[in-house]
């Protein structure tokens, strides 16, 4: 067992496997970079070329420049993403502790209950949450997203952490308790960090369909000031005619902090992967 543990090959190839599923998760990312750069017979003509001296163009990026507000949609999208991220992590991993750790009458619905989010979509209670926001005036404000996408994630959070966290000794939460700390005290400073890779994987599993997501922004908070990255740039996408140009430009400045928050938060992800690989 102990051999097999700390066998390198095994780590080899865990990360090996790892490289290779990064490289063919960015080649999508790869080619609308390099298209973002070219004229648009050029990206009809050969999709999978870098742009040269004849095809390279910037025309792309000054449109979106200067056609709405994108440094505007950008920070929206940053801070409703962020928050929805931060809130699902909190509340979930806190659901998830009580639900793991502390034995009440109706346990076991309690988590049935909140799992049942996983297999019913948000979507089809638009129309109620459109009513809720707007007797709460909420409508065309980042709040709205906000609470969209924190009761959104939630029931996957629970689902998720709720499991790592009855995996957390016993005896380890029972000797704070012996030295004096509150539950508070117990849950941030002796739990959490022990369940970081699967915090890490809710917030993966979370961040890219709250940044990619319309449907909520269009219905929601469709105002100038309150848009979205992905909501503004749909004024590129035309019935008849779409300026690829401008979109895959917009796509490819969209990407880079959706990247940089991957990489925040699969680190802790990929360091539970390779541990679990070599066991």
């Amino acid at each position: 067992m102990s051999k097999a543990r700390n066998n390198p090959l095994n780590s080899f190839a865990a990360h090996a496997a790892l490289i290779a599923y990064t490289l063919i998760a960015l080649f999508p990312v790869f080619v609308i970079l390099i298209n973002s750069f070219k004229t648009r017979k050029a990206i009809f003509r050969d999709p999978l070329a870098l742009p040269e001296a004849d095809t390279f163009t910037l025309i792309g990026y000054q449109t979106v420049l200067k056609q709405g507000d994108f440094f505007l949609y950008f920070q929206n999208s940053m801070i409703v993403t962020v928050v929805s991220l931060t809130l699902v992590l909190l509340f979930g991993a806190m659901a998830a502790f009580a639900l793991a750790e502390y034995k009440f009458k109706g346990n076991m619905l309690m988590g049935l209950y909140l799992a049942l989010g996983i297999m019913i979509p948000i979507r089809i209670g638009t129309v109620a949450i459109l009513e809720m926001m707007v007797s709460s005036g909420l409508v065309n404000t980042l709040w709205a997203l906000i609470l969209v996408y924190t009761a959104q994630g939630l029931p996957l959070a629970v689902f998720i952490l709720s499991e790592f966290m009855r995996q957390v000794s016993d005896d380890l939460k029972n000797a704070g308790r012996i030295d004096g700390l509150s539950e508070y005290t117990i849950f941030f400073r002796l739990v959490l960090p022990l369940v970081r890779p699967a915090m890490a994987t809710v917030a993966v599993f979370n961040m890219i369909p709250i940044w990619n997501d319309l449907w909520f922004p269009l219905i929601l908070a469709p105002a100038e000031e309150t848009k979205t990255l992905t909501l503004g740039s749909q004024v590129f996408i035309g019935q008849f005619v779409t300026d690829w140009n401008a979109v895959l430009s917009a796509l490819s400045m969209a990407i880079l902090p959706v990247m940089i928050l991957y990489v925040i938060f699969s680190r802790q992800l990929i360091r539970g992967i390779t541990s679990g690989a070599v066991k």
